[in-house]
């Protein structure tokens, strides 16, 4: 079998490309709406781009008829968000906050989870997250033609907040995190499951 992306529709190259690129991390962006609404929303194209400075980068698509999600309309008032970690005991939540929501309705109050204030950026922290990245915009990238716009948002990380049990000398164990990925269609994946592989040695000399 041999596909040409470009070839395809666009859903049919989503479902193609979310069915290989697996598992995927869960970027849970909370943001403020410029009426001061909290939103809480969550992706699954999240990546790390650099360490210094550290900025990672997430993805937000646009609706089916091609209009803007809250997500993106909160990040180009605010210039800021935050990444909040799923881990086990938050899937279901966070699957509810997938949920379409008028932009009025803050997810937090619908789904039953806390906000909190960031210590640098506006938008909001949850509280219930084991780790928050606060992250400023630095620069937003757009691909796609309407409606399938995509919106590549690069952030930098100026602070992370941890819970003080899950930091164990000074790191997060895998374990500990407990965080859950994202597969094809309404699948998720746990990674507590590990196996270990050390690096080979150079074979040359």
């Amino acid at each position: 079998m041999k596909l040409n992306p470009a070839d395809l529709d666009h859903r049919s190259a989503h479902h193609l490309m979310v069915s290989i690129i697996i598992p995927r991390p869960i970027a849970w962006v909370s943001t403020i709406s410029e009426e001061g609404v909290f939103n809480l929303a969550p992706f699954s194209c999240l990546m790390s781009v650099s360490l210094h400075p550290n900025l990672i980068c997430v993805s937000i698509g646009s609706h089916r008829d091609g209009h803007k999600k809250d997500t993106i309309r909160n990040i180009e008032f605010s210039k800021d968000f935050v990444i909040n970690t799923v881990n086990e005991n938050l899937a279901d939540a966070m699957n509810k906050t997938a949920a379409y929501y008028p932009i009025s309705i803050s997810e937090f109050d619908e789904v039953g989870l806390t906000p909190i204030n960031s210590d640098i950026v506006k938008a909001p922290r949850l509280a219930e997250s084991p780790v928050n990245m606060e992250c400023r915009v630095q620069q937003t990238l757009q691909f796609g033609d309407d409606p399938n716009i995509s919106n590549l948002v690069i952030g930098e990380v100026m602070l992370v907040h941890i819970k003080d049990e899950i930091w164990i000398n000074n790191e997060i164990p895998n374990s500990q995190l407990g965080a859950i990925g994202r597969l094809g269609g309404d699948m998720y994946c746990k990674t507590t499951a590990e196996f270990e592989m050390k690096r080979p040695e150079s074979g040359y000399s």
